[in-house]
């Protein structure tokens, strides 16, 4: 197969997950469709998994690497809303998928590891836009500090066992994350929440 027509293939698979995944679950902004035909996910794949670019579902790579799916990145997109003007932080899911697709969005993307992020070996400076690639039990304080005020994250929760997408905004110093809705997703172990003893 030439490359001519390898990238024939693959742009006419990103179309069709346009069409199939991301416009019959309510994404329709253009901007972020242009995102995500433009960026090839099979970029972002060892080659032995690249035919798996444009299923339904997150593909794992290894324990803290993943390519979620379409539909995740879509989603977290459209909740976060990017500005051109926004400084933005990803805690990045080890494939540099999302970095890519946010970087022309914005005037500064950086993106870190998500162990580094969960230990507080953050970048110095406040971002107006932290997104993160997959979903977490608890949201680290030394994560939500160097949110600037007035500004948003969107990221995975995991809630009872369920993955949803959430989102938040700092305000007077405060920062929570509030459920959007359900929606498939890795999880980010190194975000757990520490295990506790339990009594019967």
């Amino acid at each position: 197969m030439t490359n001519t027509t390898l990238t024939r293939d693959t742009k006419a698979a990103r179309k069709a997950m346009i069409d199939s995944q991301l416009r019959t679950s309510g994404v329709n902004e253009e901007f972020i469709l242009a995102r995500m035909l433009t960026v090839p996910r099979e970029d972002f794949l060892p080659e032995e998994k690249a035919g798996l670019a444009y299923i339904d579902r997150s593909i794992s790579l290894s324990a803290d690497t993943h390519l979620a799916s379409p539909l995740f990145y879509g989603k977290l997109l459209l909740e976060a809303a990017p500005l051109p003007a926004d400084r933005a932080l990803v805690i990045s899911g080890g494939t540099a998928y999302l970095e890519t697709l946010i970087a022309p969005l914005v005037s500064e993307v950086t993106a870190i590891s998500s162990a580094d992020a969960a230990q507080g070996k953050l970048p110095k400076g406040e971002y107006s836009l932290i997104l993160v690639d997959g979903a977490i039990e608890e949201l680290p304080s030394s994560l939500a500090a160097c949110l600037a005020e007035g500004g948003r994250i969107v990221s995975g929760l995991v809630l009872r066992q369920v993955t949803r997408l959430a989102s938040g905004r700092k305000i007077a110093g405060k920062l929570s994350l509030e459920p959007v809705e359900d929606l498939g997703m890795p999880v980010i172990s190194a975000f757990n929440k520490p295990k506790g003893w339990t009594f019967k």
